[in-house]
C-alpha cells in the first residue's frame, strides 16, 4: 500500500531529493541495479519512449529498454501518418514489432497518440474532405487502430495537446471541422473499440497549476459528469533547467486524484543550454526527481515515462537550437545524476 509509506517518504525525500549521492540510501533488497527493479512495488510504472530505428539497429539500446523499463511508448510508429500513409492503406509493421517486444519482456504498452493536430498523413486535409467526411475518417481511424491493438495496449493517449497555454482551445483541423464536442466523441469511440484500455488526455506545460491545467481540470470534470470515459490525465514533463520548475505539481496531480482519474507523467525530459556543467546537471536531476516525487505522493498516479533515456537518440537537439543533454543517460548509455535520483527515489519508497 503506497500510503503506508508516504509520511516517511515525504519527510525524507524533501530533505535529500536531488542532492544525495546514490550511495546514501542502499537498496532494501538485492536487485539488478535497474530503474525497473527499483520501481517494483512502488505502485508506479517506469517507462520510456522507444525509437524503433534504434531498437532495431542498436543492441545496447535494445538491451537497456528491456532492462530498465516496465512500460514502453512508441515515439512515432503509432501516429496516424505512419499507420495510414495512404487512405485505407495501413502499415502496422513497426508498431507490431514494439508490441511484440514488450510482450516478450513483460512490459506494458502505452499507445501514442490517436488524435493530434500534428503528424497527420499528408492526404488528411480540410480542403480534401467535408466536415462530415472528416468526422467519419476520424471515427474509422480510432476504431481501426484501437481495434488492431485491442487487448495489447494498456493505456492510450487519446486526445493530445488540445489546449493552448492560456487555456483556450487549440485551433486545429478537428476543432475547426467538428467543433468542441469531438473530444467527447473520440473518447467514446476509443472505449467502444477497447473497453479495457485506460484513456488519457495528454499535454505539455500542464504539470503545475496554471491556465492550461485549469482548462483540463474543468474539461475532465465536465466530461466525466456527462459519462464520457475520460480515465486519465497525462502531463508530458518537457522541462528546461533554464526556466525553473513548477512548484505546485503535487497540488495539481492531487486535484485530478479527487476527480477519480488516473494521472501519469508521460514524456519527461529536462533539457539545458549546452554545454552541461555541474550546476545544470544537478538541476536536471532535481527536475526529474520533482516529477517522480509528485507521482509517488499522489494516490492515482500510475506511471512515469521518460521521452527517451539516452542522449544518443534524444529529439531535443533537433528541435531546440543549442540545447540538449536532456535524458537520464548520456550518449554512451552511462547514467547521470538524474538516473541516480530516479532510482534512489523509488528505493526510498520501498524502505
Amino acid at each position: 500500500m503506497r500510503f503506508g509509506r508516504i509520511a516517511a517518504f515525504l519527510a525524507v525525500s524533501l530533505a535529500v531529493a536531488g542532492s544525495a549521492p546514490a550511495s546514501a540510501h542502499p537498496s532494501p533488497a538485492p536487485d539488478d541495479g535497474s530503474l525497473r527493479a527499483a520501481a517494483r512495488g512502488s505502485g508506479v510504472h517506469i517507462g520510456t519512449a522507444v525509437d524503433m530505428a534504434a531498437l532495431d539497429a542498436d543492441a545496447a539500446y535494445k538491451a537497456a529498454v528491456a532492462r530498465e523499463f516496465d512500460t514502453v511508448t512508441p515515439e512515432n510508429v503509432m501516429k496516424w501518418e505512419v499507420v495510414e500513409p495512404q487512405p485505407g492503406v495501413y502499415d502496422w509493421t513497426a508498431a507490431d514489432r514494439l508490441v511484440d517486444f514488450a510482450r516478450r519482456n513483460g512490459q506494458l504498452v502505452r499507445g501514442h497518440t490517436l488524435v493530434w493536430h500534428s503528424q497527420n498523413p499528408a492526404w488528411l486535409t480540410e480542403d480534401a474532405y467535408t466536415p462530415a467526411q472528416l468526422r467519419a475518417l476520424l471515427k474509422k481511424h480510432i476504431f481501426d487502430e484501437v481495434g488492431h491493438f485491442k487487448g495489447r495496449i494498456w493505456a492510450w493517449d487519446v486526445a493530445n495537446e488540445i489546449f493552448n497555454d492560456d487555456g483556450t482551445p487549440r485551433d486545429t483541423i478537428w476543432s475547426r471541422a467538428l467543433g468542441p464536442d469531438y473530444v467527447a466523441d473520440v473518447f467514446r469511440w476509443a472505449h467502444q473499440a477497447d473497453p479495457k484500455a485506460l484513456l488519457f488526455l495528454n499535454d505539455y506545460n500542464n504539470e503545475g497549476v496554471n491556465a492550461k491545467s485549469d482548462a483540463y481540470y474543468a474539461l475532465t470534470k465536465r466530461l466525466r459528469a456527462a459519462g464520457v470515459p475520460v480515465q486519465g490525465y497525462g502531463m508530458q514533463g518537457h522541462l528546461g533547467v533554464q526556466y525553473g520548475f513548477p512548484g505546485d505539481v503535487v497540488e495539481n496531480v492531487r486535484r485530478f486524484d479527487k476527480l477519480g482519474v488516473k494521472t501519469a507523467f508521460t514524456e519527461i525530459d529536462v533539457r539545458m543550454i549546452l554545454p552541461p556543467d555541474a550546476a545544470k546537471v544537478q538541476a536536471q536531476a532535481e527536475g526529474f526527481g520533482l516529477l517522480l516525487r509528485a507521482c509517488l505522493l499522489a494516490k492515482n498516479c500510475v506511471s512515469y515515462t521518460v521521452w527517451g533515456f539516452t542522449d544518443k537518440y534524444s529529439w531535443v537537439p533537433g528541435f531546440f537550437d543549442g540545447e540538449g543533454s536532456a535524458t537520464p543517460l548520456d550518449e554512451n548509455l552511462q547514467p547521470k545524476p538524474a538516473y541516480d535520483t530516479l532510482r534512489e527515489t523509488f528505493l526510498l519508497v520501498r524502505r
